[in-house]
Formats: structure tokens, sequence, C-alpha cells
């Protein structure tokens, strides 16, 4: 039985990677006509609508106000413009990166996450650990190859984004265990739009909407993401943690595929050797917290 839920959430993990990636695709496309604020405030806004559809599937959707009433309503919130500052970082990133090279930078979250654990949470931290910060850390380092002439500032974005999004995961501890899912996602989803809107407003003026086929694919690139969220949570709602998550790693395969195929992208020489340090970190912190957790 425990098997059985293992593959599930394994199987969940995976479409949501396929979303993310099909998200990423549709972002490289459209940011030849619009910036990443704007694509950051449609997929946000667009985005709403699977999380009220989650909402719908759980049996928590109501029309009274009370009932998504929360105490921790102010870190919720806080958490949805930490999520928007990150896809605004996230979309910047793959319109000037390779899919492949982003994808393996936004692979730092477990680095960040242990790092966050120890700042905020005073959580213990052995050798081991430490250890798998400075491997990931020279990995990153290999990767962005800061001081040569190869450097971009550029590859900075993607380790922003992944700062933002480790800060609302590791935040999470802080909510009560009785306040699902849905109703965090909702509020994560709802402040994300309005943090995007607010973004946009502040730095761009907004291109209209150029042709119904531009349309669709802002509609397609938001459910991707949306329901790449979803397919997130429900994942590692339905088994442990440490079971799962080596296979995040697939996202650097299969956006390295997608690179290749849809745009022509082979960055070999930019990933290697620093994607296999970021990857082994990365591991050997989920090794660590199976075991802590036994």
């Amino acid at each position: 039985m425990a098997n059985e839920k293992t593959f599930k959430a394994i199987t969940w993990l995976l479409f949501s990677i396929i979303c993310f990636d099909l998200m990423a695709v549709h972002i490289r496309y459209l940011s030849i006509t619009y910036t990443p604020e704007e694509l950051s405030f449609y997929r946000n806004t667009l985005g709403l609508i699977p999380s009220i559809l989650l909402l719908y599937f759980t049996a928590e959707l109501s029309l009274k106000l009370q009932d998504y009433k929360i105490k921790q309503w102010k870190l919720a919130f806080f958490r949805g413009f930490i999520v928007a500052l990150a896809q605004l970082l996230f979309y910047t990133a793959i319109s000037k990166l390779d899919l492949a090279t982003v994808a393996t930078l936004g692979q730092t979250g477990p680095i960040f996450i242990a790092i966050l654990a120890i700042v905020l949470y005073k959580e213990y931290v052995g050798v081991w650990r430490w250890a798998a910060i400075f491997i990931g850390f020279l990995g990153t380092v290999l990767v962005i190859k800061p001081g040569s002439d190869i450097f971009n500032w550029n590859s900075i974005l993607p380790i922003g984004a992944s700062f933002c999004y480790a800060l609302s995961i590791v935040t999470l501890r802080s909510f009560k265990k009785e306040i699902s899912n849905s109703i965090l996602y909702l509020y994560s989803a709802t402040a994300a739009a309005l943090g995007a809107g607010l973004y946009a407003s502040l730095s761009i003026t907004f291109t209209p909407i150029q042709n119904y086929s531009d349309a669709i694919l802002l509609l397609s690139m938001s459910f991707c993401g949306g329901f790449g969220v979803v397919c997130l949570m429900i994942a590692y709602r339905a088994a442990e943690s440490s079971a799962i998550a080596p296979f995040n790693y697939f996202g650097i395969v299969s956006a390295f595929v997608l690179g290749w195929v849809v745009f022509g992208e082979f960055p070999l020489d930019t990933l290697f050797p620093g994607v296999l340090f970021i990857v082994t970190a990365g591991l050997v912190i989920i090794w660590r917290e199976k075991l802590n957790k036994n």
C-alpha cells in the first residue's frame, strides 16, 4: 500500500514537472512580444482558476468569506508576494538563458531550504548537510562561471528565484496543520496575482494582446503553471517528501530535451561538471532528511 502511494505521488510529481516545462516553453515563445512582468501578471491572474478548481474538488469551495479566514493571513499573503517575485525572476531568466541552465540553477532550492531552516528555525545541521551546502555552492559557481568571459549576470536570476521559492516552502512550517493546502494555495495565488500586478504597474506599460493565438497561449501558459502547482501539492501530500524529492531532478533532463528539440539549445559546456555537484548536494540533503525522520 505504501509503495502504491509512493508510485502515485511520483506520477503526480512528474506531471507537475511536465506542466512547468510546458509553461517554460510558452514563456520563451511569448517573451518575444511580452515582457516577463506582463507574463507573470497574466500567469498569476489566470492562475487563480486552478486554485478555485482545487477548492471545488476538495469540497472546500464556499460563498462565505469566514470559511477562508486564517489567523496567519499576513504570512500567507507574504508567501504569495514572495512567489510573485520568484516567478518574475524565473520568467526573466527563461527569456534570456537556455532552459536547461535555468532548470539546473533552479535545483539549488534544497540548498537554500537547508540554509533558511538554520536561520529561521534554528535547525541543527550536521557535517553532512554543511558539506552538501558547500558542494552545491561549488556546483553553482561552476555553472555560472563568475569572472570568465562567458559569465552572464542573467545567471543570477534563477538562483534568486530558487531562493524565493525556498523561502515560500520553508515558511509553510509556521502554519497550523489544520489549515488545508487548498486554502493556503488560494491565499498564495491571490497574493501572487496582486504582487505581480504591482510589480508590473511599477515597471512597464502593458502591451495589448496581439491576437487570439497569443490569448490562447497566455491562457495555456497560466493553466500549465497553475495545474503544475496543484500536481506538486498532491504529490507531496500523498507521500514522504524524502521518497519523491529525488525525482525533481528529472526536470533537468526534460528541460534539456525540450530546449534541444524546440529551441536548438545544447548547453553541455555550461552545465558540466557543475550540474553534477548541484544534484549531489540535493541528494545528500534529501538523504539526511530521511535519516532524521527515521
